[in-house]
């Protein structure tokens, strides 16, 4: 055998015990029995610290061996490496400090997280998915200023009030970033109906804002959206002037707003109604970004009429648990999406 191609065969050799090792039942168990016996010393012993250094250096290594990686972001690479952090990690003393309400909450959060990587829709550590904890303290979660949205967990999720400021520091040290809740929290004082607020920066949906025209009613998931809000780009959000300015466009039941020049917001009474408009919202833009570019012109497109089609069907649904919006009638999210949130790892 030719010396490249031997060397090519021994590397094939070792990544295959490699892979072997790190998905053997007995050395998982063995992992988890030294991570849980290093919990027993205290929160964060040296020992603890070094297997998170070693998870980590994995991660980080590990890509350079699979050149063909999958596509949509860390959170599939490491998928496909078999290197998940769970999604729910309450557990001991950080699972008794919440209710079951934010718990839950707190895990649906996360995973929509790791749903908005894995769906290729993350800008780095930058936008914000939140969802609103306690009405009556107005209480919010959000990310940690500082981490891939692949690395989000439950016990990470930061507590934070209406202004912005720390309840509830998570299982971190980070902070958030007060000119990205400005959006939100704008939205919450003026919507008291939602619950979750999505905010995302796709590539479509830049250009679509960026189009005189908007959003066309060219597909099923455009009309789906209802009716659709815009605001003028100025700059970095941070004034309340700009703040109303976005209560008033975005008005008492749009449940999408469009920012010129800037990306895309969904609001839900859930976390999963939600996740179902800013999926739809997301799945319009790339599909007008592509029909323009192969039309030649919104002239050559067919438009559909709003007026002929029931936009948002709204059908009874029994009261939850206490994690959702209570009401008699109520938008019915796809059984899809209770399920995506509700089982991702």
């Amino acid at each position: 055998m030719a010396p490249d191609l031997r060397q090519d065969f021994n590397m094939m050799e070792q990544r295959k015990r490699v892979s072997m090792i790190l998905q053997s039942p007995a050395f998982c168990e063995e992992l988890e029995t030294m991570i849980q016996d290093q919990l027993k010393k205290g929160k964060t012993p040296t020992s603890l610290l070094a297997l998170q250094q070693i998870a980590d250096f994995m991660t980080t290594s590990m890509p350079s061996m699979y050149p063909a990686a999958p596509q949509g972001g860390m959170a599939a690479l490491n998928m496909s490496l078999g290197m998940v952090t769970p999604v729910n990690d309450l557990r001991g003393s950080d699972s008794i400090s919440y209710d079951k309400g934010e718990k839950l909450l707190r895990c649906k959060l996360a995973a929509f997280y790791r749903l908005t990587d894995l769906f290729g829709w993350s800008q780095l550590i930058y936008n914000h998915l939140t969802v609103r904890v306690n009405s009556d303290q107005e209480r919010f979660l959000i990310v940690p200023f500082g981490l891939l949205y692949s690395e989000v967990t439950a016990s990470s999720l930061v507590k934070i009030n209406l202004q912005g400021e720390i309840v509830d520091r998570g299982s971190t040290n980070l902070g958030v970033n007060q000119a990205g809740f400005v959006l939100h929290s704008a939205i919450y004082a003026a919507r008291p109906d939602v619950k979750c607020i999505v905010h995302v920066h796709t590539p479509a949906g830049a250009a679509v804002s960026a189009m005189k025209c908007g959003l066309l009613p060219i597909s099923p998931e455009a009309l789906s959206l209802g009716e659709v809000a815009y605001h003028d780009y100025h700059g970095i959000l941070v004034d309340d002037e700009e703040s109303a300015l976005i209560q008033r466009n975005l008005g008492p039941n749009s449940k999408v707003l469009i920012l010129r020049n800037h990306g895309l917001v969904s609001v839900g009474e859930t976390v999963e109604e939600a996740f179902y408009y800013i999926h739809n919202l997301v799945t319009a833009c790339e599909i007008q970004v592509r029909t323009l570019a192969s039309a030649g012109g919104p002239d050559n497109l067919v438009m559909l009429d709003p007026g002929k089609y029931k936009l948002r069907p709204k059908v009874p649904e029994p009261a939850g648990d206490g994690t959702e919006l209570k009401s008699k009638c109520r938008y019915k999210t796809p059984h899809g999406v209770h399920f995506l949130l509700n089982n991702i790892s």
